[in-house]
């Protein structure tokens, strides 16, 4: 649109299936990607301009823009990304640009702080405190009054008793900016060869192309100072550039690396930041004053206008993939927004996903690989455990084998990790005397008990119980008994048998993510001999005094009936046995396992991971799963289990016929209730080929109307088959 039309379309940023149309008040310039305020039964919604209508309506019909808002427009590549997202997972593109758009006050112009600086005038009174704010201000800088309560260490009182004696002054000046722009050359790294070698081969995309690069490198081999190169190079191209991460629990070891590598720390987007610091992020990063945003996988949204770059590190973690609201995976969203952006893509992983890997096996990416550590650190020596011939004693989790192995690594002075993918005490609490099993009250699971808190609690829905002195169900007192063992109970029992051993327990959900930073630093500053932990300490850290781990029960998840299960264990474990030996200290790591001839096993005790690549995508192409198939599950929800079952049945029944799909079901979900909600479950699959996103839109027409509490919830490419 190069004129301002009389009326155009505007895609509010509610669930609304497309645009609706406005009359553009007279003097108001406005084009594609102009953010607005429009009036939508009854209140201001914010939307952006997304063309011209394409329907004719009485021009006397229609409502006006209420407001323009004084911010550049969302870039095209943004626009299309929506439209994408939204015809590929049937979300609403209402509903995918509020992912995009945040609030009004991230639209208004900053607000100016209130600083303070040296007047020339003497106090009539002079103390120590006030000795320190004024030669502090001796720079002649004004300087916000928390900045100089910081610095000096006063009170607030002292700067305001200043104030009122007329030695200092108020002004009013700009914020500082939420991040200053990094350096690309404030500190190169020095490269060995087989990383330069990997660089070189990400340098043949042009920077201000499209091109997809899978960093494939054994744990500790260097990765982060590789795509930090590229990361160097989009901004002396003059392009902003993304890094996602999995974890918020990884950001501070990150932020730490890159500001030594920049100079300067990046632009933060999680779930961590209060909404004043996520609306002026989101006003920095479209203005282009923030060039590099660190953050999580809704960070994809943010409404760049220079991408060059985006980097997603641990691109095989389940964590990138969104269940809430849109359904979508990070990593396949990041190479489409960056298609349409014309930017590169770097996946960085240890443990590729299938999919990528396969993408890289067929030349659809670049595969860039690291094989050996860096600094001429060894790989850990991986040895299984047959739980069937070396069991532990009865009551404990930790096998004879691998207790002599702590207490060997604790002997030498250095530290041992032992892993569970288990958070709390025991995942299941059964009284003795009569045999009830505490279940949740909204969801078809078992409460886990965590016993640190004295509670038990659903890992589904968050429901909480104390837990109780005498079983609710029969009376009885001191019935109540734990089976199988979590992660608290695994370090008690670590406490009674490694007495002397300064020992820290790591979960997602045993503190703040603060709280999770200060032990992670504790850790490599040498502080505790014994961490026992969750998949919360397999990725992103580097332990240098960390030579052997443990993991207790390598075979969880490996018997859930979900078409990547094995993968995901492979990854899990991986990681995790990567933590050992990452300096210059030989690494051991033990698999405690009943199935040591488990593929995964093997390629794990072996260490020929494409044995294992080669394996699962035999096995997926055999079953057409992906990446050598389509799937697409839709959830039947309702508050009874009979009518979310009937429309079940009747959405199969009005299926449209095609060739080459398969439809199963409808079953209860595996987890058959959540938040009172029973699931009942269909999958349809299809060739690689096969328009699926459009099949299930053609079906769900054909589909009677959901009435009363019934939901379906849709998911293209689903991760989980719970």
């Amino acid at each position: 649109m190069e004129k301002s039309p009389d009326i155009v379309a505007v895609m509010v940023s509610v669930s609304v299936d497309g645009p609706y149309s406005y009359r553009v008040p007279y003097g108001m310039e406005v084009q594609r990607g102009s953010i607005v305020a429009v009036p939508l039964v009854g209140r201001l919604t914010l939307g952006v301009v997304w063309g011209l209508p394409k329907d004719n309506y009485a021009h006397n019909r229609l409502k006006d823009i209420a407001q323009v808002f004084d911010t550049p427009p969302l870039s095209e590549e943004l626009l299309r990304t929506v439209d994408w997202v939204s015809k590929y997972t049937l979300a609403a593109p209402g509903l995918v640009l509020r992912s995009v758009l945040r609030s009004t006050e991230a639209l208004a112009p900053e607000r100016p702080i209130t600083a303070f600086r040296l007047t020339g005038v003497e106090p009539d009174k002079r103390t120590k405190s006030r000795d320190k704010v004024l030669d502090l201000l001796l720079d002649g800088q004004a300087w916000a009054k928390s900045a100089i309560i910081g610095e000096a260490g006063v009170s607030a009182s002292v700067v305001e008793g200043l104030e009122k004696a007329g030695a200092l002054a108020r002004v009013e000046m700009a914020p500082p900016p939420i991040a200053l722009p990094p350096d690309p050359d404030a500190a190169p790294p020095t490269l060995n060869e087989e990383q330069a070698a990997a660089m070189a081969q990400i340098r043949e995309i042009d920077v201000n192309g499209f091109g997809v690069a899978l960093l494939d490198g054994v744990t500790g081999g260097g990765k982060t100072e590789v795509f930090f190169e590229a990361v160097a190079d989009t901004l002396r191209a003059g392009r902003q550039a993304l890094v996602l991460l999995p974890e918020i629990a990884l950001t501070s070891t990150f932020v730490e690396r890159f500001s030594k590598r920049f100079g300067t720390k990046p632009a933060e987007w999680h779930s961590d930041m209060t909404p004043a610091q996520r609306a002026r992020t989101w006003r920095s990063v479209l203005n282009g004053d923030v060039r590099v945003v660190l953050g999580a996988r809704s960070a994809l949204f943010l409404p760049f206008r220079e991408l060059g770059l985006v980097v997603l590190d641990e691109e095989h973690d389940g964590a990138f993939k969104q269940y809430d609201g849109v359904n979508y995976h990070a990593r396949d969203m990041a190479v489409v927004r960056a298609r349409f952006a014309e930017a590169r893509v770097i996946l960085s992983s240890a443990t590729p996903s299938v999919e990528s890997r396969n993408n890289a096996n067929q030349g659809r990416y670049k595969h860039v690989l690291l094989t050996s550590r860096f600094a001429e650190a060894g790989m850990p020596d991986i040895a299984p455990i047959d739980m069937r011939e070396e069991p532990p004693e009865k009551g404990q989790w930790i096998a004879p084998k691998l207790a002599r192995e702590v207490f060997a690594t604790l002997d030498r002075g250095e530290q041992a990790l032992l892993f569970l993918n288990r958070r709390g005490y025991a995942p299941l609490t059964l009284c003795k005397a009569c045999g009830h099993q505490y279940q949740c009250p909204d969801c078809s699971a078992w409460l886990v008990e965590h016993r640190f808190r004295g509670v038990l609690m659903c890992h589904h829905c968050g429901h909480e119980q104390r837990v109780p002195k005498a079983c609710t169900e029969c009376g009885a007192v001191d019935s109540l008994t734990p089976i199988g063992p979590g992660i608290e109970r695994v370090a008690e029992e670590a406490a009674e048998r490694f007495p002397g051993a300064r020992m820290v327990i790591l979960s997602s959900d045993m503190g703040s993510n603060q709280q999770l930073k200060e032990r992670f630093a504790e850790i490599e500053r040498g502080e505790y001999d014994l961490v026992v932990g969750t998949q919360l300490v397999a990725k992103g850290h580097h332990f240098e005094k960390l030579t052997l781990v443990g993991v207790l029960d390598a075979d969880l998840g490996l018997d859930r009936g979900d078409p990547r299960a094995a993968e995901r264990t492979f990854q899990i474990l991986t990681q995790v046995t990567g933590r050992a030996g990452r300096a210059n200290r030989a690494g051991k790591a033990f698999l405690q396992t009943y199935h040591p001839d488990h593929p995964v096993m093997k390629a794990m005790v072996k260490g020929d991971r494409e044995a294992f690549y080669k394996h699962e995508l035999l096995a997926r192409e055999a079953g057409g799963l992906p990446p050598f198939g389509r799937l697409a599950a839709l959830i039947v929800s309702a508050n009874e289990h009979d009518p979310a079952f009937a429309y079940a049945k009747q959405l199969l029944s009005v299926a449209p016929l095609a060739e080459g799909l398969k439809l199963f079901g409808p079953a209860d979900a595996p987890i058959s209730m959540i938040r009172g909600r029973h699931r009942v479950r269909l999958l349809a699959q299809s060739g690689k080929d096969f328009d699926l996103s459009g099949y299930v839109r053609f079906w769900l027409e054909q589909a009677p109307k959901t009435t009363g509490n019934l939901r379906v919830q849709v998911d293209i490419d689903p991760q989980s088959f719970l």
